[in-house]
């Protein structure tokens, strides 16, 4: 790989925040609420469903989804409501080392941004709790837009909102399919993996 030129400008950085920036998963909270595994993964993938979570990332407001679910499981009412009223749980810590290197870019002086597949309600919430999230010069919230990653349209909405091309961006997510969805947009992206692997990837694509 050919190092970049050094009058060559710097590529703009796109963070996802779920599993990049905060430690989210919904079994950090459900792992206190069931006495085994098994039961607490057959919960998940039927009641409080991926897909289900995605619907209030698209828009759904939280305490639609939080009703319809109960009504269909009416059962597992407590479980379904600590969806919502524990999800801070969730989130055990912030992932340190992903928050140093946009402290880093922040320091700097670069422009940063994020496109985030989270729920309104949730973000506003996050915002507040983790102070860090609000250091981004422009966000895509996927519930605010009423589109989710890997929808080409969520991508270039960044490009035309924040006046950025987005062959000059590189574009930080755990999922694989949104590196995917971000790649045939024209933008570079990493899979995030952890990171220490996000920053050497960076250096390496003359970002850092």
């Amino acid at each position: 790989m050919s190092p970049s030129r050094p009058d060559s400008p710097r590529p703009t950085i796109v963070f996802d925040i779920g599993a990049v920036l905060l430690e989210w998963n919904p079994r950090h909270l459900y792992r206190k609420l069931f006495a085994d595994e098994a039961t607490m993964e057959a919960f998940l993938a039927e009641v409080c469903t991926h897909d289900w979570n995605l619907s209030m990332d698209g828009g759904t407001p939280f305490p639609e989804a939080i009703a319809a679910k109960v009504a269909e499981f009416p059962h597992h009412e407590p479980l379904i409501r600590a969806f919502d009223e524990r999800w801070e749980e969730m989130v055990p810590h912030v992932i340190e080392g992903t928050v140093e290197i946009l402290k880093g870019l922040k320091d700097r002086g670069d422009k940063v941004y994020a496109i985030t597949n989270f729920s309104a309600e949730k973000f506003a919430l996050a915002q507040a709790k983790w102070p860090f999230l609000t250091w981004f010069d422009g966000v895509i919230v996927s519930a605010h837009e009423k589109l989710l990653k890997p929808d080409a349209r969520i991508y270039r909405l960044l490009e035309s909102r924040f006046g950025l091309t987005l062959a000059d961006c590189i574009f930080i997510d755990d999922n694989p399919d949104n590196v995917v969805g971000a790649r045939a947009v024209g933008m570079r992206a990493i899979r995030f993996e952890s990171p220490e692997q996000a920053r050497r990837e960076l250096i390496e694509m003359g970002a850092l």
